[in-house]
């Protein structure tokens, strides 16, 4: 049954907003009663029975007729109709409302009228039907809203993935739902790599791995061998579109991504939204997961043609350039002005440094004013050389240290900004997506310093060992919210 319900706030402040008005006008039989102009609104069921007949709720206010058209050519006066279309399809049905005055208001929305069998049978075919990862332009993204679901990160095949390709998914008219990992899985960095308070125990870094459950651990120790090849069950909605997977691990598109959100774990289900569109040869099909900070969709393909399936790119093309190397003797920058550096003198990133700024401590001498940008959930600011950019060997380095000032009055509040920050160094040149490989660390907790300057000292061992670092970023506050913060910055120094 689809039941679009009217915001029943808003109902109750119409109403009851209104009686006021009402009182006053009808305090006495001298005064001129005013009539308020109608309201048109409505809702509607569709019966779970027979997907043909729908009931209108009327909601409308200040009215003592109604005229109804559903679309079809049919009308009605009644004030809670049922009416029952000969056939599905889309159809837009419009109320008008009248008061005893002959003062009118119209309302419309569309109504999607599905046949369930034929609904389920796109879905699983006459008896099963195997979807696959569409091999044609972007197959799965992710973004602010549904309306650009790859603003911020998406996928094509062009060898960077291939056995996400690989997977299988299949849907049973005995409403089982079947993956198929086919011997590969991907070690979603979030998951498998380096995760707050466990960097010290990454398992994998992004890349496709064998699927066996002896590598089923992610980077906090957890078995998750349940998102390995299985079966389990799902139910369908047709006329609401939302299809959900019953059964622990079930999932589909990335194994983290669930109902409500990113998961470390398996979920024993997890539901989303589907829109299937049958094509040339194959039929497509989008699967939406949709949150309040944006949305994910992911694509897929069942072709009645296999020859009309692209091979799936295994091997990825070269991206970016080698950038000529530098091994400097002395490196940093204090912020205290433009020019104020050694090297390190082209700051960018999501976050803003601006060089110059007051010593919110009282200091005489100038330091850097770090601000996180309100309404952005992943951001950092970053450093690399100027004017020219170049690959820095740390040869002649052992440790890097910066002075990092947090306000004593920051708000560290559920859901905004965290006791936490990273320093870290990566390849933007010829990595892609740079943060899948970075050299990083993390501090957190009683370990930040709020309300003075500290100092803080990260030992380049590791990053002695790269060749290809030629950006440094450092993140305040914390990811995955859109927390704006002010902090500040002094004596990035090399040693």
């Amino acid at each position: 049954m689809k039941k679009n319900k009217f915001d029943f706030l808003k109902k109750f402040i119409l109403v009851f907003g209104l009686l006021p008005v009402f009182l006053f006008t009808a305090c006495s039989d001298d005064d001129e009663v005013i009539l308020e102009d109608p309201i048109a609104t409505f809702d509607y069921e569709i019966s779970e029975t027979n997907y043909l007949q729908v009931t209108f709720i009327n909601y409308s206010l200040n009215a003592t007729s109604y005229s109804w058209a559903f679309g079809d050519g049919q009308t009605s006066t009644e004030e809670n109709p049922t009416h029952a279309y000969a056939e599905a399809g889309t159809y837009t049905v419009e109320l008008v409302a009248a008061n005893s005055e002959g003062a009118t208001h119209s309302y419309s929305q569309s109504i999607t009228i599905t046949d369930p069998d034929e609904a389920l049978k796109l879905l699983t075919g006459e008896t099963s039907k195997t979807w696959r990862l569409y091999r044609v332009g972007q197959a799965m993204g992710i973004g602010e809203t549904l309306d650009n679901p790859y603003e911020w990160w998406s996928l094509e095949n062009d060898g960077s993935r291939p056995c996400k390709y690989f997977w299988e998914y299949t849907f049973t008219r005995d409403m089982e739902y079947i993956f198929e990992d086919n011997g590969y899985f991907w070690a979603e960095f979030e998951v498998w790599g380096s995760v707050d308070g466990y960097d010290d125990t990454p398992q994998y870094a992004e890349g496709c791995f064998e699927a066996v459950p002896a590598n089923m651990v992610n980077a906090m120790g957890d078995d998750v061998s349940a998102w390995l090849s299985g079966t389990h069950q799902f139910e369908y909605d047709p006329s609401t579109g939302e299809v959900t997977l019953i059964g622990e691990g079930a999932w589909i598109g990335i194994s983290k991504v669930g109902t409500d959100g990113h998961h470390m774990v398996p979920q024993n289900s997890t539901s989303f939204k589907i829109d299937i569109e049958e094509r040339d040869g194959y039929d497509h099909m989008a699967v939406t997961f949709v949150y309040d900070w944006g949305a994910w969709q992911f694509n897929y393909a069942s072709y009645s043609d296999a020859s009309l399936e692209p091979d799936v790119e295994e091997d990825e093309a070269p991206w970016g350039e080698d950038l000529p190397n530098l091994t400097p003797t002395e490196l940093g920058h204090t912020f205290e002005s433009e020019t104020s550096f050694d090297h390190l003198g082209a700051i960018d990133g999501t976050s803003i440094i601006t060089v110059g700024e007051d010593d919110p401590d009282g200091g005489d001498t100038k330091v850097g004013k770090f601000e996180r940008v309100a309404g952005e959930q992943w951001q950092e600011a970053q450093l690399r050389t100027y004017p020219d950019l170049y690959d820095i060997q740390f040869d002649n380095f052992d440790v890097a240290k910066i002075d990092i000032y947090i306000p004593s009055d920051t708000d560290f509040a559920d859901g905004g900004l965290q006791r936490f920050f990273v320093f870290g160094f990566a390849d933007m040149s010829e990595t892609q997506e740079w943060w899948n490989s970075p050299t990083q660390f993390f501090t957190e907790g009683d370990d930040v310093v709020v309300g003075e300057w500290h100092t803080y000292t990260f030992d380049l061992t590791e990053v002695k060992e790269r060749e290809d670092i030629d950006m440094i970023f450092l993140g305040i506050g914390g990811g995955g919210h859109e927390a704006g913060g002010i902090f500040y910055v002094r004596n990035l120094i090399f040693e």
